[in-house]
């Protein structure tokens, strides 16, 4: 049975959990939305913390919503989230992508937000996907796309924090640079009916540039990406701590600008 060969770049520090957390369907899977129809089930790989997953279900009064991850704790953290909104529609289980555990053709829509690009064979995750989505059915992906990554003003700090994460997320086996890789995966994958999209999110107003510099200094020092760093020999602590300095200098501008550009894909079954 196929088992992940890539290991999860980022971890589940508070730093990461403060962004994934913010994630809701209005801005993660807009795509999708206009999709859905009331008494869809509905599978979420790669749930997290379960705030997309909420907002799908809250989509789909009549149907159903199952969100799966990886780590038994997220898991666990989804259930809480889902608990505290009254939703009575959503379940939630343990799963690997590559081995899924449910029979074919058993969900209207199987949605998987920037999971493809942590995957040792996104390709391979795909075809499972779709043998799980009932004919007629769509599979939806969003990957963001690192290398695509656009700031302003420029930043050699940044500079050097995006060539170091890519460097680290592909010597674990993903691909940092999904985004724009996804149609050609589902491709591929065997789809042939893909609408292929994109999207942004943007971190310009006051409030956004410290949440999203602060939290990146954070991960750059204190999440499993900057453990993974350190001990894969990729860069030192005090490296670390100087592009986590220069994220929050760069925060600190009046005009700064970040945007985080997404690859999309509808594809029918």
């Amino acid at each position: 049975m196929p088992q992940e060969t890539a290991v999860y770049t980022h971890g589940h520090h508070e730093s990461v959990l403060r962004s994934h957390t913010w994630r809701t369907a209005a801005n993660s899977a807009g795509y999708l939305i206009g999709e859905l129809t009331p008494a869809m089930s509905v599978l979420d790989i790669g749930c997290g913390p379960g705030t997309i997953t909420a907002d799908l279900a809250g989509l789909v009064p009549e149907g159903r919503v199952t969100g799966v991850d990886r780590d038994p704790g997220i898991v666990a953290r989804a259930r809480e989230v889902a608990a505290g909104r009254g939703l009575a529609n959503t379940e939630y289980a343990v799963a690997d992508v590559n081995a899924l555990e449910y029979p074919d053709d058993s969900f209207d829509v199987v949605h998987a937000h920037q999971v493809l690009q942590h995957l040792g064979d996104p390709v391979g995750a795909l075809r499972e996907m779709r043998r799980v989505c009932r004919p007629g059915g769509i599979v939806a992906a969003r990957d963001s796309d690192y290398g695509a990554f656009t700031w302003f003003p420029g930043s050699p700090v940044l500079d050097e924090w995006l060539g170091l994460y890519r460097q680290v997320a592909r010597a674990n086996g993903g691909e940092p640079d999904a985004g724009r890789r996804l149609l050609s995966w589902v491709r591929a994958a065997g789809f042939t009916e893909v609408t292929s999209s994109a999207s942004a999110w943007c971190f310009a107003a006051p409030d956004e540039r410290e949440w999203w510099s602060g939290l990146w200094a954070d991960r750059t020092v204190s999440s499993g990406y900057a453990r993974i760093a350190v001990d894969g020999g990729h860069a030192s602590a005090e490296r670390l701590a100087g592009i986590a300095e220069g994220w929050r200098e760069w925060g600190g501008r009046d005009d700064a600008w970040f945007m985080v550009p997404h690859g999309e894909v509808l594809c029918r079954v």
